[in-house]
């Protein structure tokens, strides 16, 4: 759709004060949807192996899987099986299996002893799939240093620092989730679908790549197809960046669904990229106007956090 912008953050970065300012102004302007496509410098071969692997996992037998399901980690580390995610909006799970996994963190971090489900080890499915551990690792790594950068972009469309995110993002519990959605037709009733409309929880989601349509944006009350160029990446804002941002930015609602014309099923890898979970999300003065005052109180990404994922039904899993 038009309204969704394709900056470079390449040109960020290396480009002149103009070239510099004009893709944080198409930052701003696309982030009023939600949404942005970006050039980026994550290798297309190192994406095709990751996927493939993931491919490999996802087509072995639920029993086997299974095996790689963390109880009690509430969907932030391991294997969840079909119809357990279910969005705050719909009355039934979404169609979809998932891998989630993070970075590991030092076993006496006190982030690691006060939130342990945040931060358990990665479980990952290297006996099913030789190599994976490291590759899966590396693509967390990769994603999360685009985001990091990323982020700067936004942080000086805010009138905030350059470096604003940085400080709140180190050893913050960045969460990579492979989702697989498996062909429409067999799913169990007409009123599933591949996940049904919400906002993501974190500052901004990365999606790299997806291998079928179905992701839609909600703008002006109508949903929209999501269609990056090749070779981009798309970054959607979420209920955390809302808050920080006093509602400026707001979180992009979308949905993923199956497109008639393509029954098959659709593999992709989303990166949620959160703060420390002892971040105050209280708005920041550049957002906080008379024309714009302050509607949101002060809450830590890690209540915040954990009310989502009591409505979206991990917490009980």
């Amino acid at each position: 759709m038009d309204d969704i912008l394709d900056v470079d953050l390449l040109a960020f970065e290396r480009g002149s004060a103009s070239e510099r300012a004009a893709v944080v102004d198409g930052v701003k302007r696309s982030l009023a949807t939600g949404f942005v496509y970006t050039k980026h410098d994550v290798g297309e071969g190192f994406l095709d192996s990751a996927y493939g692997m993931l491919a490999d996992f996802f087509s072995r037998p639920t029993e086997e899987k299974s095996a790689f399901h963390v109880p009690e980690s509430h969907g932030q580390t391991g294997y969840t099986g079909l119809l357990v995610e279910t969005a705050a909006s719909a009355d039934v799970a979404d169609w979809k299996e998932m891998l989630n996994w993070g970075a590991p963190l030092g076993e006496h971090h006190p982030l690691r002893a006060r939130y342990p489900f945040r931060y358990g080890d990665p479980v990952l499915p290297e006996s099913s799939v030789p190599g994976i551990h490291d590759t899966l690792l590396s693509f967390h790594h990769q994603i999360f240093e685009i985001q990091r950068r990323f982020l700067r972009i936004i942080a000086l469309g805010l009138g905030c620092d350059e470096y604003f995110f940085d400080e709140m993002l180190t050893d913050g519990p960045t969460l990579t989730r492979a989702i697989r959605y498996p062909p429409m037709p067999e799913a169990p009733s007409g009123q599933h679908v591949w996940a049904a409309a919400h906002d993501d929880i974190n500052l901004i989601t990365a999606l790299p790549r997806a291998t079928a349509k179905g992701l839609q944006v909600r703008v002006d009350d109508a949903w929209a197809d999501v269609a990056p160029p090749d070779e981009h990446m798309i970054i959607n804002t979420g209920m955390m960046l809302e808050r920080l941002t006093n509602g400026a930015i707001p979180p992009g609602t979308h949905q993923v669904v199956g497109d008639p014309e393509e029954p098959g099923e659709r593999l992709s890898v989303v990166q949620f990229c959160h703060p420390t979970p002892w971040t105050l999300l209280t708005p920041v003065a550049s957002c906080v106007t008379s024309d714009n005052p302050q509607r949101f109180g002060g809450i830590s990404a890690g209540d915040a956090l954990e009310k989502v994922l009591w409505e979206i039904n991990l917490i009980a899993d």
